[in-house]
């Protein structure tokens, strides 16, 4: 697809259910939604609402009892392993709440191996991974283990290997739930640098509100379903979202950039 608004994700009416003993939980009752291509999408929603079971319908990582999602204008639902592996590498970048780098490899070593793992390399893997790694500010750290980096470090060299091999869309589950208030600052910085320099839709499920008042739109997750403003639990969550970006707006709680 070459339109520059075009929907990079599409869900239809995404359902799921999983079998915990002899119940059936219904994680999600119906979801539908787009998110097009340069946005910065928020999800919210009490523990249990199926905000990650949500994300990993869309990143390709579960498949839906019934519905669609199409990523890129592809109909993931439909794919077998070997496919979906392909569209996780190359469509689908993924920034976990667990840094999950490999604690053997130096910062340009976790960066550029979704490269060498590409189908087709778009990339020289080593240079793509000292570019992004100097873009988030880590160009002097491209030698560096895990264990030698900071929290708010490690969260930006996974956040560069998720870019590796430029995909549209970038998954964050809870990416700063480890992180204490200056590193995740930081890296709410890096996110937007991502979706300002690369124009990368970004998916962001967080249960923080502060994080949730930084984001382009915001969708609350209840009982398996979008809850619209009649739902009082939407309604508070999206009071609290408000008050914090009017203390933005007035310079009571510092903005990020």
């Amino acid at each position: 697809m070459n339109s520059a608004n075009h929907d990079v994700l599409r869900v239809e009416d995404a359902r799921k259910e999983l079998k915990v003993g002899e119940v059936t939980v219904h994680a999600l009752k119906g979801v539908s939604l787009s998110v097009k291509q340069g946005e910065f999408l928020g999800i919210i929603g009490p523990s249990g609402s199926g905000k990650s079971t949500l994300l990993g319908l869309i990143g390709g990582l579960d498949t839906p009892t019934d519905g669609k999602v199409f990523i890129d204008g592809t109909d993931i639902t439909r794919l077998n392993e070997r496919e979906l592996t392909r569209i996780r590498n190359e469509k689908i970048g993924f920034v976990f709440q667990a840094f999950n780098l490999i604690p053997t490899l130096t910062a340009l070593e976790n960066v550029s191996l979704p490269i060498q793992f590409a189908r087709k390399q778009q990339f020289n893997p080593a240079k793509r991974a000292a570019e992004l790694l100097d873009t988030f500010g880590l160009g002097d750290r491209l030698d560096h283990r895990p264990a030698q980096l900071s929290g708010g470090q490690q969260q930006r060299v996974a956040i560069a290997r998720a870019l590796a091999n430029n995909p549209p869309l970038l998954l964050a589950d809870e990416p700063t739930g480890n992180l204490d208030t200056s590193s995740t600052d930081v890296v709410m910085n890096a996110l937007r640098d991502v979706q300002r320099k690369f124009n990368t839709t970004i998916i962001i499920v967080t249960h923080n509100m502060d994080i949730a008042s930084q984001v382009d739109r915001l969708i609350t997750l209840v009982d398996g379903k979008i809850a619209d403003d009649i739902d009082p639990r939407s309604t508070a969550q999206r009071a609290a979202v408000q008050i914090l970006k009017e203390k933005r707006a007035t310079g009571e709680t510092p903005a990020v950039r």
